[in-house]
């Protein structure tokens, strides 16, 4: 027996936990297949990693509800520092200067999951299939299918609309043979958290070093999320190091602006990489998240952008569906592609540059960039579009994005 749905989402991850909280009481019927246990320490989404939340990702949260949940987690971004280490140029960003609380937020990708997760079945509408993996799938005219594996138990499903929210290795995309461009930038983060020598103050920074870029988050609870880009050749051996030399080592490429580290957290790593795909909808089918892109995350771009997919993507189908219309239809989710393809190719053009203008070695360039902050940090109007950019409240924004419900 199969059972109906009006809408599945491969994988529970942030973006597809995010999905389903976002429609919810929207009247779609919604099944979540996840293949880890939500209480998994192994489920890699939900792991000990920082996770940059941008402002217009808070108003996101809000409008669906979960802000209130994880505020007590997620520590303000009050100020920005962008340096290029043993060079003169800098730049600062305040949330003062833009009348806002703050530029972003820092959670745990945990936290975020406790969040995401706290009660969703009890959502209206929604069924979480988990842990779960999928076997295969079709997609027809009318309905999309999958087969699953639920705790060694066969399963089909069916739907209008099939949505892949299964990360970079997606098997949605795959199985539809949809093609993708993607570039290995040769390089690897390191993600740690750290205990600073001194008092956080909500700053962020970003510093630029010859060895790649390293980013310090605030989090909670006076720590810092490290996020350290190092050429595929050194990893192994920083990730060998002992908790003194590894925090000698950050110490050395991040210099003294949080005093002396006094202890390492876990540290895990994972490659880097930009994907696009050519396609991000056919017929009964719409890819979100990692699915769909992955950005290099110099300026901690990834999530937010994943979740920006999830807002435009729910108000089109919670408009159709109200409107009678086929949620599956192509002409339904071409909405949601022509809206998003926009703000994808700028965070994708804005992130590859960056990485490849800060990792050039020679004399003009390096001038040229740090001129280019300098004159940043100067320039008021021009800071503030970046700013905006950042902030994830530039263009044309989807009610959630406004931190309001599907429904106003």
């Amino acid at each position: 027996m199969t059972t109906p749905y009006d809408l599945i989402i491969i994988g529970g991850g942030m973006v597809g936990a995010s999905m389903a909280r976002a429609l919810s009481g929207s009247g779609l019927r919604i099944a979540v297949v996840e293949a880890w246990p939500v209480d998994s320490v192994r489920q890699p989404s939900y792991d000990d990693r920082a996770i940059a939340l941008a402002w217009g990702t808070r108003l996101i949260l809000d409008g669906m509800g979960v802000w209130p949940l994880l505020a007590a987690d997620a520590e303000a971004i009050r100020h920005i520092h962008v340096s290029d280490r043993g060079h003169f140029g800098f730049t600062r960003l305040h949330a003062a200067q833009l009348q806002v609380e703050a530029l972003g937020y820092v959670a745990t990708a945990h936290a975020m999951g406790q969040s995401l997760l706290k009660d969703l079945e009890a959502e209206p509408g929604i069924q979480l299939y988990c842990p779960a993996t999928l076997e295969n799938f079709s997609v027809g005219e009318r309905k999309a299918r999958v087969r699953l594996s639920l705790e060694g138990r066969p399963l089909e499903l069916e739907s209008t609309l099939l949505v892949a929210a299964d990360g970079g290795r997606s098997a949605v995309r795959e199985g539809l043979g949809i093609e993708v461009r993607e570039w290995g930038y040769g390089q690897t983060a390191v993600i740690s958290n750290l205990t600073p020598g001194i008092e956080a103050d909500g700053t962020a920074y970003e510093r630029f070093t010859d060895q790649g870029p390293m980013a310090m988050l605030p989090l909670t609870g006076g720590r810092y999320g490290l996020v350290w880009t190092l050429d595929d050749q050194q990893v192994d051996q920083v990730l060998e190091l002992d908790d003194q030399s590894f925090l000698a080592r950050v110490q050395g490429r991040f210099g003294q602006r949080l005093g002396r580290f006094q202890k390492a957290g876990k540290r895990s790593s994972y490659p880097l990489k930009l994907l696009r795909t050519k396609e991000h909808v056919r017929p009964r089918v719409a890819l979100i998240g990692n699915a769909a892109h992955a950005v290099h995350p110099i300026t901690g771009q990834g999530f937010n952008l994943g979740i920006r997919d999830v807002a435009v993507l729910a108000e089109v189908l919670s408009d159709a569906f109200r409107a009678g219309r086929d949620i599956g239809a192509l002409d339904v989710l071409e909405d949601y592609a022509r809206w998003r393809r926009r703000d994808q190719q700028a965070v994708a053009l804005m992130t590859d540059g960056l990485v490849r203008l800060f990792t050039n070695p020679l004399l003009p360039v390096r001038v040229a960039r740090n001129l280019g902050l300098l004159a940043l940090d100067l320039l008021p109007p021009a800071k503030r579009l970046l700013t905006r950019q950042f902030m994830g409240i530039n263009g044309r924004l989807p009610r959630l994005s406004r931190g309001l419900p599907l429904d106003r």
